[in-house]
């Protein structure tokens, strides 16, 4: 059998679903989980204390239309204590959203967005950036989800686009 060397990372550079998440991480259910966030590791006693739903129907400034469904894990860092000493399992963590999921529905292509933030202090967003598999644990990387504004972002993209196709060497011009 070919088994991938490790560490092996898995890159969704903000743009991750539940489903390729909750996929990503099913075959590690014995290793630890780990969330990584401005610049450090959640400690090992955190705790999944809500997970959300969302449907959202929003108006940009440019007066367009938009709506998707987004599910949010908001995690508390706290501390180890002597009840969890370590960083919880994968499966733990997995077994977490399924009961919610029984209970709420959750959308596999939904937008995955993580609040994470220490007691006393306000949550901040976060974005899937990676999932890194290490031998002994699975870390989730998060990167800080920046306000943009829709149709400008849309243009730069577009541009960009059109700049790549009529580049002679892309081959379609």
């Amino acid at each position: 059998m070919n088994a991938p060397a490790l560490p092996l990372t898995l890159g969704f550079h903000g743009d991750a679903s539940f489903g390729a998440v909750v996929d990503a991480l099913g075959p590690h259910g014995s290793r630890r989980l780990v969330i990584g966030y401005n610049g450090r590791m959640v400690q090992p006693g955190y705790h999944v204390t809500e997970v959300k739903a969302g449907s959202f129907v929003t108006l940009d400034c440019g007066g367009n239309p938009d709506a998707w469904q987004e599910t949010i894990l908001q995690v508390e860092d706290l501390p180890a204590s002597d009840e969890k000493p370590d960083h919880m399992e994968v499966g733990k963590f997995l077994a977490i959203l399924e009961k919610v999921a029984a209970r709420v529905r959750l959308h596999q292509e939904s937008r995955l967005t993580f609040e994470v933030g220490p007691p006393g202090h306000p949550m901040q967003i976060f974005d899937v950036e990676a999932i890194r598999i290490e031998a002994s644990q699975v870390v989730i990387e998060l990167g800080p989800r920046p306000a943009i504004c829709k149709p400008r972002h849309r243009a730069e993209q577009e541009a960009a686009k059109a700049d790549a196709c009529c580049n002679p060497s892309s081959g379609c011009c």
